[in-house]
């Protein structure tokens, strides 16, 4: 008899208030990609995942396809470092398309096993996201 290891898959954002409200939370930037977390206190609950990307990183195939790979690294890899109760918003950026996949898949998970710094404690600094002030 073979007993199986139930795996707890991670949950897909849909809705545009979803990810809206995930931009509250931690922000994680990379260089492939930028990681926004956020704790929603339910750790009952499995973690959920959104991926984006803007226009000005391409074309729609272009797009898509950064799109794709992102969705492929966490669900072979990245979705067993995601803790329950958290959503993740993945933001491409167009340095996806070129990356070897082993590399992307390394950096998402080591970007949502890392802890932003304490003193921060989650919150951003008020200004547009290309980080200059209004």
């Amino acid at each position: 008899m073979t007993t199986q290891k139930y795996v707890e898959i991670a949950g897909r954002l849909k809705s545009r208030p979803e990810f809206l409200r995930v931009r509250e939370g931690e922000r994680r930037k990379g260089r492939f990609f930028i990681l926004e977390v956020l704790d929603r206190k339910e750790s009952n609950e499995p973690p959920r995942a959104g991926f984006t990307v803007t226009k000005k990183q391409g074309n729609a195939v272009e797009r898509n396809r950064m799109r794709r790979r992102m969705k492929e690294a966490v669900r072979l890899s990245a979705q067993f470092a995601m803790q329950p109760g958290h959503d993740y918003v993945i933001v491409a950026h167009r340095e996806v398309l070129g990356a070897p996949f082993d590399e992307l898949t390394k950096a998402l998970v080591t970007r949502i096993a890392s802890r932003q710094n304490s003193n921060s404690k989650g919150r951003r600094t008020p200004g547009k996201s290309d980080g200059k002030q209004p």
